[in-house]
């Protein structure tokens, strides 16, 4: 069986508050790992965490993108789709989820439209103009 951690149970992992809620994204972990159950975190997640992470604990960007960095390169968890995880350490040009909307595009094959600067200059981004 697989599992698929939602954006809650990620920050409670991460942050480990409320107590009582980390210490159940935990224990649910560790039962997944004895039992070999393969865990899933996508891009979603990881989009969601990065700001909850900034605007509900106060964590700086840089800091957030490097907790969920040794979170989805942990082994314990598979990021998908798994090219998101290339985009953690990328901190010049496109953001964060302007990057992952770009992985999860190449990751299917398709070029991303854009009308941003910086998302329009990532390989594989068209930019687009107005007029």
């Amino acid at each position: 069986m697989a599992i698929g951690l939602d954006t809650s149970v990620v920050v409670r992992l991460l942050v480990g508050v409320p107590a009582a809620q980390a210490r159940a994204a935990r224990r649910r972990l560790e039962h997944a790992i004895e039992r070999g159950e393969s865990v899933l975190v996508c891009d979603l997640v990881v989009a969601e965490a990065y700001y909850a992470l900034q605007f509900h604990y106060d964590v700086p960007k840089a800091q957030a993108r490097k907790m969920l960095m040794r979170f989805v390169r942990s082994g314990v968890v598979t990021l998908e789709p798994r090219e998101a995880g290339d985009v953690l350490g990328a901190t010049a040009g496109a953001g964060l989820v302007d990057r992952l909307i770009h992985a999860r595009h190449r990751a299917l094959g398709a070029v991303t439209l854009t009308f941003e600067r910086k998302l329009g200059a990532l390989e594989g981004a068209v930019r687009l103009r107005s007029g």
